[in-house]
């Protein structure tokens, strides 16, 4: 099967939508179908072109034996939101103008959220070629906006939701990553025969338990820490703010750390409050390469997974709880809905309200005095992730679905 790819984030970005469609494109790929990438080039969440990219318009490129087709983006920080629409809609159009060769001979067109502004050059593409799309759901966009309180204006909201169920019917079949999402498209009138669930999971070819690597903690001065670990998007949506608050409630543990890893429109924010508490058993640390990630799960004896209290995020699953489990690693979440649903079958979590940091530091404190407990969470997720969320599994999924309610 000939299958083109149009997201906007793609590696050497870091991120769930770059994990999740590299590493499907790569099982794709390696089971002989036959892969393109429609993307921009990479910016995401500084707004920073590599030196290896920039003063680029246009490339062509091979990774991991995937052909990637990279067309001009304005590049632009992941906060502000016009900056961010003006960034969404500069490459919608400069993948149907300079993308759109891209399409010819292709069987499907996978079109991934967000943004649903790439949905719409899949739309164009769809219908330039007479090639059916699939609208991939990672985002329930304009809803998330709506709940976060980011957009206000009741006209625009409409309007972006008339632009997302139009694209829902149009698409020939609707891929959402959780169930709940999927029971909400078909809330509002969508084809239920239509829509499938293929969740997000984790390469276990990555990510697998590792000893702890020494220099690592070495270079971060934290020997003899028991280091709590949050690594991703300081974005609103994840209520970092809260963990703060956690620090300090446990600030009078020395021997307990807080460590953060990544970028997002409310880092300063974040770090800004942590100055304000006079904390030292935090440490502030920049995004990292693909690469690296692996080797700061290693050092962490306990991994966060965070999102503010709002009811939308029920439906939510946060990527990066099924790659803690994959290093088996224990998991203090703090959220509730599905996610919750998924890690207590696990049995390798414990749960927290969300937004509730008195009960996040009970547990911190509850794993840093249980060796035994770490033990048992660690391999009990291992074990769970391994049976469920296996990535090549569910990439396989994936195209057996297709297969099977034919194009």
């Amino acid at each position: 099967m000939n299958i083109l790819i149009v997201t906007h984030y793609y590696p050497p970005e870091i991120g769930a939508p770059q994990a999740r469609l590299s590493e499907m494109a790569k099982t794709w790929a390696n089971d002989g179908h036959n892969i393109t990438v429609l993307t921009c080039f990479p910016n995401h969440p500084t707004g920073i072109i590599p030196d290896t990219y920039k003063n680029k318009h246009y490339l062509e490129e091979t990774i991991d034996g995937i052909k990637v087709i990279r067309t001009w983006v304005y590049a632009t920080p992941n906060k502000g939101f016009i900056k961010k629409i003006a960034g969404h809609l500069s490459f919608m159009f400069s993948a149907v103008i300079q993308g759109h060769k891209a399409t010819k001979n292709q069987d499907i067109i996978i079109a991934s959220s967000p943004t649903f502004f790439s949905i719409i050059s899949a739309y164009v593409l769809s219908r330039l070629y007479k090639t059916p799309y699939i609208f991939e759901v990672r985002d329930l966009w304009p809803a998330i906006f709506k709940e976060l309180g980011v957009l206000k204006n009741k006209f625009i909201l409409d309007t972006l939701e008339r632009i997302e169920l139009f694209l829902y019917r149009k698409a020939k079949f609707v891929v959402s990553v959780t169930e709940s999402f999927t029971q909400d498209i078909a809330n509002r009138g969508i084809n239920k025969k239509k829509l499938f669930t293929v969740t997000n999971g984790v390469d276990l070819d990555r990510y697998y338990p590792k000893k702890k690597e020494q220099a690592l903690i070495d270079e971060l001065s934290l020997n003899n820490k028991f280091i709590v670990l949050y690594i991703g998007a300081h974005g609103i949506s994840q209520g970092l703010s809260t963990i703060i608050d956690t620090a300090q409630e446990l600030k009078g543990h020395a021997s307990i750390h807080f460590l953060f890893i990544g970028e997002g429109a409310d880092k300063e924010n974040i770090i800004a409050k942590a100055k304000s508490y006079n904390l030292n058993n935090i440490t502030f640390l920049p995004g990292q390469d693909k690469e690296k990630v692996t080797s700061f799960y290693s050092i962490m004896d306990v991994g966060l997974v965070p999102l503010k209290d709002i009811p939308l995020f029920k439906t939510f699953i946060p990527s990066k709880m099924f790659e803690m489990m994959g290093m088996g690693k224990p998991i203090i979440a703090s959220v509730s809905g599905e996610a919750e649903t998924i890690l207590k079958k696990s049995k390798g979590a414990l749960i927290a309200a969300p937004e509730n940091y008195k009960e996040i530091a009970e547990q911190v404190l509850t794993l840093f005095q249980d060796k035994e407990l770490q033990s048992t969470l660690s391999k009990n997720g291992l074990q769970y992730v391994k049976e469920n969320y296996d990535r090549k599994m569910l990439a396989k999924k994936y195209i057996d679905t297709i297969k099977s309610l034919s194009l």
